[in-house]
């Protein structure tokens, strides 16, 4: 059996299953991305819930693997040349599970790059815009009198889903016909954005009629449905 007891992290979230990947998550818009992967590509896997209510980012455990105290993150217990690898940071982790699993990343080199290049897309733009307008609708910054801070940022969302919606309207997915990690990258994002901040309105998402039908076809997958929801949250009375 393999032992990950070298790993502080492992002692706050013990392994049941230490031949299968470790995934550190919460289902929030960049956690949901691990757990879409690894059902879309079927590598066994076990979920542990990072509670952000207890605050289990802060902790030693959790920093001695992500010490940018961010979920998601993973220990693979087989990794490069079999030894157990750590992993912070949603799109290293997209690219290394793409890798591992021989899945949704093209194998010419044109393909790949397209692929991480919609993929770092994603992560320097529209995960942080598509987070402040969330700040600005659905959070703290909804109260402020002054929504020029907000407006910024729904212009700047809207941009970035008319660049997605334009690459839509010539192609079934994100980096070309095939679905890949661009596109688990990205849609949970767009989902996030529209169902749980509730911007649907604000930034006119019924202009953009390629990126809903995306979204549709991907949030009808069985492993996204699957994905949106482990580590299953805590129930509360």
């Amino acid at each position: 059996m393999t032992d990950l007891s070298a790993f502080p992290i492992t002692r706050k979230w013990p392994a049941r299953h230490p031949d299968r990947i470790q995934l550190y998550s919460l289902p929030t818009p960049n956690g949901v991305k691990i757990s879409i992967m690894l059902e879309e590509t079927g590598l066994a896997y076990e979920p542990h819930l990072v509670r952000f209510d207890a605050q289990d980012q802060l902790t030693p455990e959790f920093l001695s693997l992500s010490p940018n105290n961010k979920i998601p993150a993973i220990l693979d217990p087989n990794g490069p040349g079999g030894k157990p690898l750590p992993l912070f940071e949603s799109g290293a982790i997209l690219i290394y599970l793409a890798d591992k699993s021989g899945q949704l990343m093209p194998v010419d080199p044109a393909g790949r790059y397209t692929t991480i290049q919609w993929l770092m897309f994603q992560m320097g733009g529209i995960g942080p815009m598509f987070g402040q307008v969330g700040f600005f609708h659905k959070f703290a910054g909804k109260d402020y009198e002054d929504k020029r801070p907000r407006d910024r940022y729904v212009d700047e969302a809207k941009r970035l889903l008319a660049v997605v919606d334009k690459q839509l309207a010539s192609h079934a997915w994100l980096a070309g016909d095939a679905y890949s990690i661009a596109d688990i990258a990205t849609f949970p994002w767009i989902n996030n954005l529209l169902k749980f901040y509730g911007a649907g309105d604000l930034v006119g998402i019924t202009n953009f009629v390629h990126v809903q039908r995306a979204l549709a076809a991907f949030l009808e997958r069985p492993a996204v449905v699957r994905g949106l929801n482990i580590p299953e949250r805590p129930k509360t009375a």
